[in-house]
């Protein structure tokens, strides 16, 4: 008897031609042939800005036969704001708080001492930004063994988190898991640090392997595709106008 498998989902097919950008109840909105576009909870995916609502355009229109939402991050990222965020706000601010008590930059490497220095270099200055600009003060270590961070600082980091918008919580939500520390995702929020910038700081371990060890075609592919994710969350906090 042969196991049955579920088939792949088809991918649609691009059904428009026409994209542009329109106001649309205090916000602005894609057309598509002149049909608002809809989140997946079919609300009408109102952007708050209309450099966001370029950005979601952009990525509608660089579709080609199919529609394929894997290569549309900012879309995906906006449906989350209209869809989720609001019903999940405490949730999505404590998890970003959550990455605080692990912050990628508070663990600093033993050995060798190339990329301590490395570390030490790129990361100390942003700890030392989160304290003297989001009163953000964690506690650095040396090695992997957990280091128990003040509450007071993650009470902070989830205060912060809470107080943004929709669609600024939900570009911290994706920020802060992809460099795996919600200190540089709090810095690119605020335009202190560039996003792709962010990225190669939160990737220092990895890059020092491989000048170690040589590429690894597979690893390399998946850190292009994260670097891209990175261009987006910069481009997604810009066209919010958060650089501030």
């Amino acid at each position: 008897m042969t196991e049955k498998t579920d088939a792949p989902l088809e991918k649609p097919r691009r059904f428009y031609r026409q994209v542009d950008v329109v106001p649309h109840n205090g916000g602005f909105i894609v057309t598509l042939d002149g049909r608002m576009a809809r989140t997946p909870q079919k609300a009408h995916a109102v952007a708050p800005t209309k450099p966001l609502a370029d950005l979601l355009a952009q990525e509608w229109d660089r579709q080609k036969d199919v529609i394929d939402l894997a290569r549309m991050p900012a879309v995906r990222l906006a449906s989350t704001a209209i869809d989720r965020v609001g019903l999940v706000r405490a949730e999505m601010a404590a998890e970003v708080a959550s990455f605080g008590g692990s912050d990628l930059l508070c663990y600093f490497a033993d050995s060798p001492v190339e990329l301590v220095a490395e570390e030490k270099a790129a990361w100390t200055p942003w700890l030392d930004w989160a304290a003297r600009e989001l009163d953000v003060a964690l506690t650095p270590a040396t090695g992997v063994i957990h280091q128990t961070q003040p509450a007071e600082a993650l009470a902070r980091l989830e205060q912060l988190a809470a107080q943004e918008n929709d669609f600024l919580l939900a570009g911290l939500g994706f920020a802060t898991p992809l460099y795996g520390s919600a200190i540089l995702a709090m810095a690119v929020r605020r335009g202190a640090l560039d996003a792709v910038q962010a990225f190669e700081i939160s990737r220092i371990d990895e890059a020092f392997q491989v000048r170690l060890w040589g590429v690894d075609a597979e690893a390399e592919a998946r850190r292009q595709a994260l670097r891209l994710e990175a261009e987006m969350i910069g481009r997604w906090f810009d066209a919010l106008g958060s650089t501030h």
